[in-house]
């Protein structure tokens, strides 16, 4: 891939999260909230450039450093998005304002690596700001999902269970023959 397409796919990607932050939305506590860091991780680990050749201790650590920092980030704009559940049942998050700083923090700290690996002559290449971002968005994922799951059932779900579970109690059931 070119660097002006890669800087492109970069800034597209930034600019798409950062809009959609602070836009509610709901939290898909099915089973693909984990399908995009998949896909990013897979596309990351197929292309060339995920190690610096020259430099392969340190082209480890950073990149090791940069899914820590993915991690982080993922957790820390989970923890600072409002999380709630709608009459219908259904669970909403949007972020906050320190969800904001936190991505800030997040792009800063990876600007921040990016320096130390071309201060040490590295080449930096796409697949690893794939694969932190895969990170990110695994450790948002889960930690959303767990919130979400800690708000419980509303007041239809428990009131329906509730009707349920009578209605099976005081079912007729025919007597046993003797």
């Amino acid at each position: 891939m070119s660097g002006a397409l890669e800087i492109l796919l970069v800034v597209a990607a930034v600019l798409l999260i950062a809009f959609r932050l602070f836009r509610a939305q709901r939290i898909d506590s099915g089973r693909r909230w984990w399908l995009l860091p998949v896909v990013l991780a897979v596309v990351a680990l197929r292309e060339p450039g995920l190690l610096d050749d020259a430099h392969p201790s340190a082209s480890v650590a950073l990149l090791l450093l940069n899914v820590l920092a993915g991690l982080l980030t993922g957790a820390a704009w989970a923890w600072t998005s409002r999380v709630w559940r709608e009459e219908d049942g259904s669970l909403w998050s949007a972020g906050s304002k320190a969800a904001g700083a936190v991505w800030c923090g997040g792009i800063l700290v990876r600007l921040a690596l990016y320096g130390v690996g071309s201060s040490l002559g590295m080449t930096r290449h796409t697949p690893v700001l794939l694969l932190g971002l895969a990170a990110t968005f695994l450790a948002r994922g889960l930690l959303l999902n767990r919130r979400a799951a800690l708000l419980g059932p509303t007041y239809g779900e428990v009131s329906g269970a509730l009707d349920s579970a009578h209605r099976s109690a005081h079912a007729v059931r025919p007597k046993d023959r003797v």
